[in-house]
């Protein structure tokens, strides 16, 4: 039966992509990073540049591209492109660093994908009206909508909201940005229960009825491989943890002709996540008619400490994965790797401190935190005094930085 599905999938997916990446065996058509900082110090709003918030280093990123990532997903908050209300017009000076990140990172030939960091929500309240969100979405497609190596994620991590509206919302942006003109271009769309590759035959089933017109649409899925699968910690459950949580969403791909994409992954830079990570990899890669590719969480100038950094040159991950992940870059031929740690000697500079919207984890504690250190947050067990003169402020549930 398996067999069966496998070959009905293929044939409807050589339909579906004629214009996607180039595969070759055993590859993925895309394998990036989340290029996080725009969607930072989401408690001020509209913040400032370098206080609150930050757009990616270019260089950084060119390094990342040059060892072979080919997407690099890049968070922003709604608020600040369009403040005061959804049908508002974009703020000029926040649009134009978004286009910016996004222009470098179409001319060296790599994807960007465009991901309002908003849970589902703006301001804090869940968005209700897909007019609204049309409308949004209506403002970013226009922007991008001759650039054919843009793509549009609808938005990061629905959660707690009504199925239906999931379901509703998604249809309303893929409606917009086709509207717009943006016809060229992937739409990955993310669901309900913070989009979790473990839960989405539970919970985001009904979102397998979305309709596009450029049959481009891509189910974007995340998955953490701690115990509550939240993020928050660099321990996993198993070696084989990975594999295990998106098998269920790997069948269900597969039983409806669809496309996945893992958005968010990440594991602790030790060998029982080096394993549960290389292991759900390429078993994703063994059924890589259906999963395009994934992205890790996440690079970006504020991540200096993190136990996910995938920022260069000195990233926890970027100096303990990169080899690793490598073989499953598009360029490689794939595959998993044996080796424990990355041998990159890419260097660039990059800013200190580390910061973010999603779920950072524990660190060895000190007796006060410096200037954009983090200082709080849940499951955080360092310092939370700051050096004079800084007071610590809550970002977010996760995060807490002195300031």
């Amino acid at each position: 039966m398996k067999y069966s599905l496998l070959l009905a999938a293929s044939a409807a997916l050589a339909l579906a992509v004629p214009q996607g990446p180039s595969k070759r065996a055993s590859s993925f058509a895309w394998f990036g990073v989340s290029e996080s900082g725009a969607e930072f110090g989401n408690q001020n709003i509209p913040g400032v540049l370098g206080t609150d918030y930050i757009w990616p280093d270019t260089s950084t990123i060119q390094t990342l591209r040059n060892a072979g990532m080919n997407i690099f997903r890049v968070p922003f908050l709604m608020e600040r492109l369009v403040p005061n209300k959804l049908t508002s017009s974009p703020d000029a000076t926040y649009l134009q660093g978004l286009k910016s990140t996004v222009e470098f990172i179409t001319s060296t030939g790599a994807y960007a994908l465009v991901d309002p960091h908003n849970f589902g929500r703006y301001y804090g309240n869940i968005i209700n009206s897909t007019s609204d969100f049309a409308a949004f979405w209506t403002t970013v497609a226009t922007q991008f909508a001759s650039n054919d190596k843009v793509i549009f994620d609808t938005n990061n991590e629905f959660n707690t909201e009504d199925q239906t509206l999931v379901l509703n919302l998604n249809q309303a942006a893929i409606n917009a940005i086709r509207a717009a003109g943006a016809t060229s271009q992937y739409i990955f769309v993310e669901g309900n229960s913070w989009s979790g590759a473990w839960t989405w035959t539970t919970v985001n089933t009904n979102l397998v009825s979305l309709t596009d017109p450029q049959n481009k649409i891509v189910y974007e899925m995340h998955q953490y491989l701690d115990s509550d699968g939240s993020g928050t910690s660099d321990t996993c459950v198993s070696s084989t943890i990975g594999q295990e949580r998106v098998q269920a969403a790997t069948e269900w791909l597969q039983s409806n002709g669809k496309l996945g994409f893992l958005g968010e992954f990440a594991g602790g830079a030790n060998s029982l996540c080096q394993s549960a990570v290389t292991g759900m990899l390429s078993y994703m890669q063994e059924n890589s008619d259906v999963w395009l590719g994934a992205s890790w969480w996440a690079a970006g100038p504020w991540w200096s400490t993190y136990i996910f950094s995938m920022e260069p040159p000195s990233g926890t991950a970027y100096t303990y994965y990169l080899n690793i992940l490598s073989a499953y870059f598009p360029s490689s031929s794939g595959g998993s790797t044996t080796t424990s740690t990355s041998t990159a000697t890419h260097t660039t500079t990059t800013t200190t401190t580390t910061t973010s919207t999603k779920s950072t984890a524990t660190a060895t504690s000190t007796a006060t935190a410096s200037h954009w250190a983090q200082c709080g947050g849940i499951g955080w067990t360092g310092a939370t005094t700051c050096a004079s003169p800084y007071t610590c402020q809550a970002q977010n549930a996760y995060y807490s930085q002195c300031l």
